[in-house]
């Protein structure tokens, strides 16, 4: 353990004689729940005091005619802030399913629900469908192989207190992956645990790449949102910072 001058590295304190906790072991399990949720030092950085609204259009109508982008992305942030809230508080909200065109700032959000939650000190699983998909494949090649098996990604997903699936897209989903989207989502819909899902293509769409069974379940476990913008916000970001 790195030497901490409160405790010299033994983990407690003495107060009144009393043994209690170093604070130096709450950064340590704060720092390993930060480890295992995958998400990345830049992923990091995204939180809700940092959302920028000013990219979603006040004037656009959304394709409901009755919300403008603006609307549709207040109520979006909305959402993913009362969901995050209510997992710290213990509870077990429904999920969201994030839609919208690529560029719109739902990896962003859901960023920012993982960050509130991780913050409190709790466990959440951040995975981007294709990676994960790619993780559980390179199971099965002795030479890629690391020290976990397709049994344990798929239970760690499964169980995991808080999951965020990011961009489960319009890729070319087989019957093999299709079976493992739909092993997790409906083990986490029986056990009610609450779950985030990104997507670039509607949950009405989504049979098509994923079938019925799992677009059902999506729809039972989610409440749907969309981010609808203009154009990338990426783009945007870019074309900013060259005028800088």
């Amino acid at each position: 353990m790195k030497h901490c001058s409160l405790c010299g590295g033994r983990g407690i304190i003495l107060q009144k004689g009393v043994a209690r906790p170093c604070s130096c072991m709450q950064e340590l399990s704060l720092l390993k729940k930060i480890t295992n949720s995958h998400l990345t030092n830049k992923m990091r950085n995204f939180t809700f005091d940092k959302f920028n609204f000013n990219y979603y259009s006040k004037a656009r109508k959304d394709h409901n005619k009755f919300n403008s982008y603006y609307d549709s992305a207040v109520k979006s942030f909305n959402a993913a802030r009362d969901f995050a809230s209510k997992c710290v508080q213990g509870e077990k909200p429904d999920g969201l399913f994030l839609t919208g065109p690529v560029g719109s700032g739902k990896t962003y959000l859901s960023c920012c629900i993982a960050n509130y939650i991780l913050d409190a000190g709790k466990h959440v699983l951040f995975l981007v469908v294709p990676d994960f998909l790619d993780s559980i494949r390179a199971t099965f090649d002795a030479a890629k192989r690391e020290n976990y098996s397709e049994q344990h990604l798929v239970d760690e997903a499964r169980k995991s207190p808080v999951l965020i699936l990011d961009d489960l897209g319009a890729h070319n989903y087989t019957d093999w992956t299709k079976n493992k989207v739909y092993s997790i989502l409906n083990y986490r819909l029986n056990n009610s645990l609450p779950t985030i899902i990104t997507s670039n293509i509607s949950l009405e769409d989504l049979t098509a790449f994923l079938g019925d069974r799992t677009t059902s379940r999506i729809f039972e476990m989610c409440r749907p949102f969309r981010l609808p913008v203009e154009m990338d916000i990426r783009i945007l970001m870019r074309q900013a910072a060259n005028k800088d």
